[in-house]
């Protein structure tokens, strides 16, 4: 599970996307236009490689704020979606 306390900063996504993975799910944090996006989606592949329709999205203010609540839904969509995470490691 992800921590608040040693997620990156929110300065970070001013520049930067984030990506990372927890036992068959990807995520990916960035600076969109609608404030922080944030992307769960199955392994195996990169986000730019996994279909669309595979990938859930939630925006969330551009804030430290913000950013708790995507660590936040970031942990709830693993703990809630076990059976997507899981099929996706036994392939």
């Amino acid at each position: 599970m992800l921590e608040k306390e040693t997620f990156v900063p929110i300065q970070f996504f001013k520049k930067e996307i984030y990506t990372g993975s927890m036992k068959g799910m990807r995520y990916r944090v960035k600076k969109g236009d609608e404030g922080l996006e944030a992307f769960v989606y199955p392994e195996p592949y990169c986000y730019e490689a996994t279909p669309e329709e595979q990938k859930i999205k939630a925006v969330f203010p551009f804030s430290e704020e913000g950013r708790e609540q995507a660590v936040d839904w970031i942990n709830r969509q693993y703990e809630e979606k076990q059976t997507i995470w899981g099929a996706s490691a036994r392939k």
